[in-house]
Order: C-alpha cells, then structure tokens, then sequence
C-alpha cells in the first residue's frame, strides 16, 4: 500500500523515531502501524511507546461522587467543536449526565441510554440526548461510563484542564480523614498526569508481558550480537522491569516526592502510618476525553472553496 505523508507523521509523534526511519518501517510493515512501532523498536529507534489512542474529539469528562463518598461515575460525552465543549448549557447537560449515571443499574451504553430521565421521566436518556443535539445545534454523544464502588473506604474524584481528563480512586480504608482524603486526591491527579495503564504489576496482562519480552529480546540482540543468552535475558528483564514502573501507578514514582525517588506505593503506606490507617489503593479509573477516536481532519480553505463553488 501507499505510504503518505500523514502515516509517517502520525508514527513519528508516537514513536520519536526519524521520518525517515518512520518512512521505512511503514514500508517494511506495509502501513501496519502497530507493527512499524514494534519493528522502530526491535531496530532500537524508538522507546517503549505506549499504544495510546489518538487524541481528537471534543467534549468533556465529568465526574459525580455520593455524599457518602463511596460511589462515584466518570462520564465522557463528546461535541463536535471545542466552543461547544466550553459552552455553559453544555457542560450543564454533561453534569446532569454524570448525576444520573451515578445512579443508573445499566451494565452498559445501550442500557443507559434506554432509561428513563431521571429529571423528565416522559423521556429517555437517548430523547434527552436529541433534544440537547437540537437546542445546541451540534451533533454530540453520550460516549461512555464507569463506576466505582467502595463500602470499605472511599472514592475520589480528580478533573484536569476543565474536563479533559477525569481519575476516579478506589481507597479501601479503616480511616477516613482530611490527610487521607487528600493523600487520594494527590494519587489522582498522579494518573491523570503520568498516565498509568495499570494499578500495580499484578494487573499486567501475561501477553503484554510476553510481547515485550519478545520485542525487547530483538532489540538487545541487536544492540549486542556477541552477548550470551544470560546476558541478553539479564538486559529484557530490567528493561522490562523498568517499564512496568512507569506503566504501574503504585510503581511510578511520586511526581511530588521531595527526593524523586519515593513511590506512589511508599506514599501511600507513608499516610497510612502517620494516621493509623490501612489503606490499599484498589484501583482507578482514568478517562481522557477523544481517547481512541480519529477526528476527520478538515481544510477550512478547501471547505469554504466547495461551499462557494456550490
């Protein structure tokens, strides 16, 4: 297949990799993206990329927790511009989206959107939907949600950028304070800004685990062609080692330790102590609004040029 100019484009800013480098693994691979990044890698011209959806779509991240604090939903409802993201009757409706979401028995989408509306029982949440789509004069939707439960604890909540990104934090916990409370609020914004795929290493998919070592082994080999199995095997597992300390929030270090070195993980037993609790990070939720959408990339030159022609 052809290879254009906006592959190699969109491999060179997940990868860091030359363009023309990039040029040639998409050729090697024939257009393949994901196997261009893993082939960048196994060449050693590229880091660990995480496969990271493409940010496009507009809209917002919201988030609405219980007052007794112990379920909480993130919802992400998208429009098609970021003036309508930033409009106030938008973000209103996404509010009241997320209020219902906190209460809703749905499993999924399908059955959310079938409910009725809890502030105009005479529709549903896909009616309501509509005729939010009329009065804005934008086509939006209600893209996802996820709740977080904990009778044992708490669960907090973190928004960044004005609904961009949006963390929910399960803390089971037999103390319940200010210094814990904010201790899980600084845990949340830690995924919101380093971006973790899992809690801790028990997460860790054994595929995931398996395909890095594969690729990371082509990689050493080729770095050191006269290395023994030992020593190329030594070198995948710290590299390995290494990553899962950046993908695992408990394993990450913490972004405000005064020594750089301190781990989200050491924090956390660190306020648990100072107060006398058990605490156990059980888990997160992190939203990031458009994640894994491609947004059509329009000429506003050539739209306008059309709209005269016509």
């Amino acid at each position: 297949m052809a290879i254009t100019a906006s592959m190699v484009k969109e491999l060179r800013e997940m990868t860091g990799a030359g363009m023309m480098d990039c040029k040639k693994a998409l050729t090697a691979t024939e257009g393949d993206m994901d196997k261009a990044v893993d082939f960048l890698r196994e060449k050693g011209l590229a880091g660990a990329q995480k496969k990271a959806g493409r940010i496009a779509a507009e809209g917002i991240v919201a988030t609405c927790i219980s007052e007794d604090e112990k379920h909480a939903v993130v919802v992400e409802v998208n429009a098609e511009t970021d003036f309508v993201a930033k409009n106030e009757k938008f973000q209103t409706y996404v509010a009241e989206v997320a209020a219902q979401a906190v209460n809703t028995q749905a499993e999924d989408i399908e059955g959310f959107m079938a409910e009725k509306w809890a502030l105009d029982p005479s529709m549903t949440v896909k009616e309501k939907l509509s005729s939010m789509i009329s009065i804005i004069g934008e086509n939006m939707n209600i893209r996802r949600f996820a709740k977080v439960s904990e009778e044992n604890g708490i669960v907090v909540s973190y928004i960044h950028a004005g609904g961009k990104i949006g963390v929910l934090v399960d803390v089971e916990t037999d103390v319940v304070n200010d210094a814990i409370k904010e201790m899980a609020k600084n845990v949340a914004m830690q995924a919101a800004a380093l971006k973790p795929l899992y809690t801790n290493d028990s997460e860790v998919d054994a595929d995931y685990i398996a395909k890095e070592k594969e690729i990371l082994t082509v990689a050493a080999k080729n770095e050191k062609p006269d290395a023994n199995d030992k020593i190329i095997s030594g070198m995948v597992m710290g590299r390995i080692k290494k990553e899962l300390k950046e993908i695992c929030l408990l394993d990450q270090v913490y972004v405000k330790a005064e020594d750089g070195k301190q781990s989200v993980a050491q924090y956390v037993a660190q306020v648990a102590k100072e107060n006398g609790a058990k605490i156990t990070v059980k888990k997160f939720v992190r939203f990031e609004t458009g994640e894994g959408i491609e947004k059509k990339e329009e000429n506003f030159a050539e739209e306008v040029a059309k709209q005269m022609a016509q």
